[in-house]
């Protein structure tokens, strides 16, 4: 992370973290947006100094109150506005004249409304950024800080209880919605004594929050949901930050529906951005992404455990050979490996329980509640001699029953704590103060063991991300210079020829004598193609002709594709054919790039022809990367044995493709900085034949925007 962006995460500690405030717009009425903030902060004793400001009073809620910004006392670190929206910008621009360092705007009525609104919170952001003060909303619900007793929010799920104590932090561009988690956290238990709100994000964003929270040393687990990213770099910079630190994030990242899009436009004003794009830049930085509440307090509850299996693996131990068959279903869907014990630990439980079964799911069946020390060796077993990151044990109501589990939570425990470095995950109806005990001592307690399966393979992925190594760069970029406008298919490969992309030999030919010398030079049979900067998809008109094998074949195609051309599209610039070598056997892939408008140029990889759009194993990466990555996504898709000689097939030259792929992905990050990448809308190369030796690409499209 670079040292600007640790500097703007840091400049973020005076609203989040502040030792005075003022209340501009304070209200005596403890029910009023200007007056619950005072309200909460007075009965949460707030540790640093509180300042009302209101023209018409001298107290609030029995605090000195202050006619304006100028005549407060000191300068407060942060200012909560809760003012009209008429006023807000005159507000903000007071403040940033006083020195303050952070605003808190809870009004509403601004980009999230329309055009006039986005005018008034430009200007108001562009107030706060002139002195260097950060501007929290507009139209937010303000923050809580419990462990300062800070409380500069309006949200009314605080009169049903304050947070708990704990390590989870949580940001959310939805207000509502960020305290909808915190209030189902307390429910359950879970303590969030950090919940910030980004609103409409007009300076700081949910990326940046989570970069604070992710430097902060209180705090171990970050739950984030947003609508749209709204600011990349920082974005990424705090998901880095995160992995450094070896702190999870789980994110609700809503918007995956056009619907959805909609809505988050309307709600936030952001941009929802492509939820493939989405997935794959998470997937990099290790972030666990959370399609329900429900899921997301799950895994933050389990991570809180600090317990991160980067080689996970699950053992079960059972009392229901039924439950062993859900669990074990839900482990292959989420790719959570359950490999068997070991053939001498199988038959030495066995010999304890004969008519167990072993193997994994291990069903020690009801036998063993006759004797309880039977579920110690056979937990024991799992864990020294099956070596499982994880173990789930199901007991059901057996583990809350009053007559069973203090025999049973001390057998377990005895195993738990000889493997401090283990997760240990139970899955039992029992009541809170049982459940609390349980906890207590160590474990996760889920009720629904495929819930607690979902969170066992989050703690693995969680792992995985922060034991990987940091893949090694790649290549400098080369210097790309784009052209004005899309260009032909042959001009298309000349440039990307120079950054490294090995074309399927051919020549351009204007006229049907030139078509039959390039044919005679590359040997027969060859491929035929109109050339023409206008026709990007030839084969729809049928400008595609494959398997000409003599000179004969090659001059009627020659004018059987300058025809069907000039019969499609008339207003075409033709320049003539495209000849090529025809490519037998191999595997065709695609290869490509598309510009995502949040991201960045994004590659993508996955079978060609047909397949792409059939089946759609696609995987997505941000642009650039370097030949391992490149060889890892390739490896990925689902259809990756088609390329590593499934069936007898002979294996694809990977080494090649990776290389193709890698340098594709440097020449879409170096047409960044010339002064036409932003109008580089797309880059297709399909089919790319991946052959035993070398890998070509026989098709090339560089899509270019106004």
């Amino acid at each position: 992370m670079s040292a600007p962006e640790m500097r703007r995460f840091a400049s973020l500690t005076p609203l989040l973290a502040p030792r005075s405030v003022a209340v501009i717009g304070a209200s005596d009425d403890p029910t009023r947006i200007g007056g619950r903030p005072i309200a909460y902060m007075l009965q949460q004793r707030f540790s640093g100094r509180l300042m009302p400001v209101n023209p018409k009073r001298e107290t609030v809620q029995g605090l000195p109150c202050f006619p304006s910004i100028a005549d407060l006392p000191e300068t407060p670190d942060v200012a909560i506005v809760a003012v009209p929206a008429a006023f807000a910008v005159e507000t903000v621009a007071a403040l940033a004249a006083r020195g303050v360092r952070g605003a808190i705007v809870l009004t509403a009525g601004f980009a999230e409304m329309d055009a006039a609104g986005a005018a008034a919170q430009a200007e108001m952001v562009a107030r706060a950024r002139a002195s260097g003060m950060r501007l929290l909303g507009p139209n937010c619900l303000g923050l809580f800080n419990a462990r300062l007793g800070y409380y500069p929010t309006f949200t009314a799920s605080l009169e049903t209880g304050f947070p708990l104590p704990g390590r989870i932090g949580v940001a959310s561009q939805s207000g509502a919605y960020g305290t909808h988690l915190f209030a189902i956290a307390r429910g359950r238990g879970l303590g969030t004594p950090l919940c910030i709100t980004t609103g409409n994000e007009s300076d700081v964003t949910v990326g940046e929050v989570i970069g604070w929270l992710a430097e902060d040393p209180d705090t171990d687990v970050i739950a984030a949901y947003a609508e749209g990213i709204r600011e990349a770099e920082s974005f990424l910079a705090a998901l880095a930050a995160a992995r450094a630190a070896k702190k999870p994030v789980v994110l609700m990242k809503v918007g995956r529906s056009a619907l959805g899009q909609a809505a988050a436009q309307s709600h936030t004003a952001s941009i929802a951005g492509d939820d493939a794009v989405t997935d794959a830049v998470l997937a990099e930085f290790g972030v666990v992404r959370a399609a329900t509440t429900e899921q997301m307090l799950d895994i933050a509850y389990a991570a809180t455990k600090r317990i991160y299996p980067a080689r996970n693996s699950l053992g079960v131990i059972t009392v229901s050979g039924g439950a062993g068959v859900l669990i074990s279903d839900a482990a292959e869907a989420l790719g959570l490996p359950m490999p068997e014990m070991p053939a001498p630990a199988q038959a030495a439980l066995r010999a304890l329980v004969p008519f167990a079964a072993p193997r994994n799911p291990v069903d020690c069946t009801a036998q063993v509640l006759n004797d309880l020390s039977l579920v110690g060796r056979f937990a024991e077993s799992m864990v020294a001699d099956g070596g499982y990151a994880s173990v789930l044990a199901f007991f059901s109501q057996t583990g809350g029953a009053a007559s069973i589990a203090p025999k049973l939570r001390a057998e377990l425990n005895a195993v738990r704590s000889a493997h401090p470095e283990r997760l240990f995950v139970l899955s039992v109806v029992a009541d809170q103060t049982r459940v609390r005990a349980y906890e207590e001592d160590g474990f996760l307690v889920f009720e629904d063991p495929s819930r607690a399966v979902a969170a066992i393979a989050a703690m693995g992925r969680f792992g995985a991300a922060f034991a990987a190594p940091s893949p090694p760069p790649p290549a400098p970029l080369p210097k790309v210079a784009l052209p004005a406008a899309t260009p032909s298919e042959a001009e298309a490969k000349r440039l990307l020829a120079e950054a490294g992309i090995v074309c399927v030999p051919e020549q351009v030919a204007a006229t049907a004598e030139e078509a039959i010398a390039a044919a005679a030079a590359l040997g027969y049979p060859v491929v035929m193609k109109i050339l023409s900067p206008d026709i990007l998809h030839k084969s729809e008109i049928g400008g595609v002709l494959l398997g000409l094998g003599d000179a004969d074949a090659v001059r009627a195609g020659f004018s059987t594709l300058i025809a069907r051309a000039k019969a499609a599209r008339p207003e075409a610039r033709i320049e003539g054919v495209l000849v090529a070598k025809a490519m037998t056997g191999g595997v065709e892939c695609l290869l490509g790039v598309h510009r995502d408008p949040v991201f960045g140029p994004i590659a993508a990889f996955g079978l060609g022809g047909i397949f792409v759009e059939v089946l759609r194993d696609v995987v997505f990466r941000r642009c650039p990367f370097g030949v391992e990555v490149a060889e890892a996504m390739i490896r990925s898709v689902r259809a990756a044995p088609l390329l590593l000689g499934a069936r007898g097939r002979p294996a694809a030259d990977i080494p090649a493709l990776a290389r193709m792929l890698s340098a594709l992905s440097r020449f879409a990050a170096a047409a960044e900085a010339d002064p036409r990448g932003r109008r580089l809308r797309a880059i297709d190369l399909n089919p790319v034949f991946a052959l035993p030796e070398g890998a070509f690409a026989a098709d090339a499209v560089i899509e270019m925007g106004e």
